[in-house]
């Protein structure tokens, strides 16, 4: 609505995992080169966590850009709060495997034959699982034996687990300890520091069409870290509703007026957070009878 007010050839701060608007941050540059380091050196087992929002996806989805671009075969499971036989149904499909692929038993030797086939050519195999911290037990323990596939080369499944940290403390139940000592890598994303969140909103602006960009003023994207928490989602979701309120008043910058317009509709809380005039929840002001008439115990 807003991209030809502003001279934008897309969206800047679109909420889609869209891996050409990826902020290389120091965190995220680490967290995606041990992902391509993991698959290439066949470690195996490689998880990856971050609190909502922070970019996980968007760098499963450059990882899956690095995979189509090498030709590596790669299983990409979306959906965690499935049974193990749809897991091993998905990964059938998106492996494209000539199996019943209603048979576990059928599934697990094409997979072998395939991945067998891959290791003879020199080549390794991907096995993505995002939102990994909602897979139920059975699941994981299905996982976990097939990380026994292996040679002498190394293991012939990379297996990357990605979720929120639930993830970490699930993998700490004494039930998967077995599961855990097999994990080689693990990457963190954590939410972005104060200069980090100016510099990704420059980014996508830049990336959007909008070089050296005037419409949020530096103390606006200092704000925006605040409320966001330095959060990715929820600053895009701020620019977003920002950049439209900007449009809607004909204006051609950011005020806090409008900021605050925009996180009040968005029913968001920051710590330290008070609206203007706003009453402490237990001031004097804020009880209709004197708080004299309160005493221990009421």
């Amino acid at each position: 609505m807003y991209n030809a007010f502003f001279g934008f050839k897309e969206s800047p701060f679109n909420l889609s995992p869209d891996p050409t608007f990826l902020y290389r941050s120091q965190v995220h540059e680490e967290a995606l080169a041990n992902l391509i380091y993991g698959v290439q050196s066949r470690k195996g087992f490689i998880v990856l966590t971050g609190e909502v929002g922070t970019g996980k996806t968007t760098l499963l989805e450059c990882l899956r850009d690095f995979l189509e671009s090498q030709f590596i075969e790669f299983a990409f499971i979306f959906n965690s709060r499935i049974t193990a036989d749809q897991f091993f149904e998905m990964i059938a499909y998106d492996l494209d495997l000539r199996c019943n692929r209603n048979s576990k038993t059928e599934v697990l030797f094409a997979l072998n034959h395939l991945l067998i086939q891959q290791a003879n050519e020199n080549r390794t195999s991907v096995l993505i699982v995002d939102e990994a911290h909602n897979l139920e037990w059975e699941v994981l323990e299905e996982i976990r034996l097939l990380g026994n596939l292996e040679n002498r080369r190394g293991k012939l499944l990379q297996i990357i687990l990605s979720g929120q940290p639930e993830l970490d403390r699930k993998l700490e139940a004494p039930n998967l300890r077995q599961l855990k000592q097999r994990i080689v890598l693990r990457c963190g994303l954590q939410p972005f520091r104060e200069d980090e969140t100016i510099a990704y909103i420059n980014y996508r602006l830049e990336r959007a069409g909008m070089k050296d960009q005037t419409v949020f003023p530096l103390e606006i994207m200092s704000e925006v870290h605040l409320r966001s928490q330095g959060i990715p989602r929820v600053i895009n979701a701020i620019g977003d509703n920002l950049l439209l309120t900007v449009f809607a008043t004909e204006q051609r910058a950011a005020t806090l007026e409008m900021l605050d317009e925009v996180c009040r509709d968005m029913r968001l809380e920051w710590p330290g957070r008070r609206t203007r005039g706003e009453r402490g929840r237990y001031s004097p002001e804020s009880f209709d009878t004197p708080p004299s008439l309160y005493t221990r115990g009421d």
